[in-house]
């Protein structure tokens, strides 16, 4: 999508600091970041949001959270944990409408998280 920021950034349109890469994802870490630890994993399709997921989807949704998983254990999440977050639509809190999961970790996080 050509307004669709993730978009911008897959495309090298817009900087971002990566951490992995490959045809189908890319992770990077959040410009804003609420821990020390906290990055995003977008797919490399646009798909607006977990609630727009297609059959076609459901293994490139599964490789996405097993990288997830295996880059907050490198970020140095794998010992005390971290909070995986995807957020849906509005009254879920998705601001950018391309589907990405949060990692956050490197401190406690309370819940509910306010």
């Amino acid at each position: 999508m050509s307004d669709c920021i993730f978009c911008k950034i897959i495309a090298g349109e817009i900087p971002a600091k990566k951490i992995y890469e490959d045809d189908e994802m890319l992770a990077f870490h959040d410009v804003r970041p609420q821990a020390p630890v906290h990055f995003l994993v977008i797919p490399k399709k646009h798909i607006k949001s977990i609630m727009d997921i297609e059959s076609d989807d459901t293994a490139l949704a599964g490789r996405l959270l097993s990288k997830a998983q295996e880059l907050a254990k490198e970020q140095g999440c794998g010992e005390k944990g971290a909070r995986f977050v995807i957020n849906a639509k509005d009254h879920g809190g998705q601001t950018v409408d391309h589907l990405h999961i949060h990692v956050l970790g490197g401190r406690f996080l309370n819940w509910p998280p306010g």
